[in-house]
């Protein structure tokens, strides 16, 4: 009986013992919750463009030497719509200025228009007709207004040189005076160079952080063009022409796109811990 008392004294005191030593051991820290890495700042950097779209383009007159006595004025001068493409390369300084520089080309227009001269025994019409194309080199800048649903408002301004071209250009004379002949001329193609200036103004649409669409209006000013020589349909003349095309302008609409080619990969925050009870 004795033995048994021992035992038993002796087992609640080896647990009395273990539970004291539990108790006096240090409780673990919960493990520290994780707090992911807050996404790399953006300070901007290079981009790729490349914009399509059409020309809607005028003149203010077609300029010519008259003989003296001899009036005119331009009636109906004007061109048809024609396609553009242009690729550029620009930075992006921070999120709200940006610059670029492009290479343009303006697709052939047709030209259309007329003159209605008076003179001392004559009363009568040129009519002129040809096509005209560009190559534009623009450097540019734009402020970003703020962005709203992925969506960027931005202005801008552009100046540059514009290789204006004129081809097939052709002078019908016609004379309401049935004394006077009627007389053709031909010109032959000529282009030149002229400052060129610009106004931008669109909307820009973030699809991922490397990827913008564009949808921009620009106001153009391309200058002045000038057809080659002239000779007349019978040949009994030609020479150098006086004939200038004064003050192009265009209103263009553009789709364009824009490459960042060093953008950070887009942010994707890590899934959480799974653990097991």
């Amino acid at each position: 009986m004795r033995s048994i008392k021992s035992l038993l004294a002796a087992g609640a005191a080896t647990l009395i013992s273990s539970m004291a030593f539990a108790a006096d051991m240090p409780i673990a820290a919960p493990p520290p919750m994780y707090a992911p890495p807050a996404p790399p700042a953006d300070f901007g950097g290079w981009y790729l463009r490349g914009d399509i779209g059409m020309t809607n383009q005028s003149a203010k007159r077609i300029e010519s030497n008259l003989p003296a006595g001899f009036t005119k004025t331009t009636e109906g001068l004007g061109f048809d719509s024609s396609p553009l493409f242009d690729l550029g390369v620009g930075y992006r300084f921070n999120n709200w200025f940006r610059a670029d520089v492009i290479g343009q080309y303006r697709g052939k227009a047709n030209l259309h228009g007329s003159d209605n001269v008076v003179g001392p025994g004559f009363v009568g019409v040129n009519n002129y007709s040809g096509s005209k194309s560009e190559w534009v080199v623009m450097a540019n800048a734009y402020v970003d207004l703020g962005t709203w649903w992925c969506i960027t408002p931005f202005i801008g301004a552009g100046v540059g040189g514009s290789y204006n071209k004129i081809s097939g250009f052709r002078d019908d004379g016609v004379s309401y005076n049935p004394l006077l002949n009627n007389s053709v001329a031909y010109f032959a193609d000529n282009g030149k160079w002229n400052f060129a200036w610009a106004a931008h103004a669109g909307l820009a649409y973030k699809v991922n952080p490397g990827f913008t669409v564009e949808l921009a209006y620009s106001y153009m000013n391309l200058g002045d063009a000038a057809p080659g020589n002239f000779r007349l349909f019978d040949n009994s003349a030609s020479g150098p022409t006086s004939i200038k095309i004064k003050e192009l302008t265009s209103h263009d609409v553009k789709l364009g796109v824009r490459w960042d080619l060093n953008s950070p990969p887009a942010y994707m925050p890590p899934p959480p811990l799974v653990t097991k009870g």
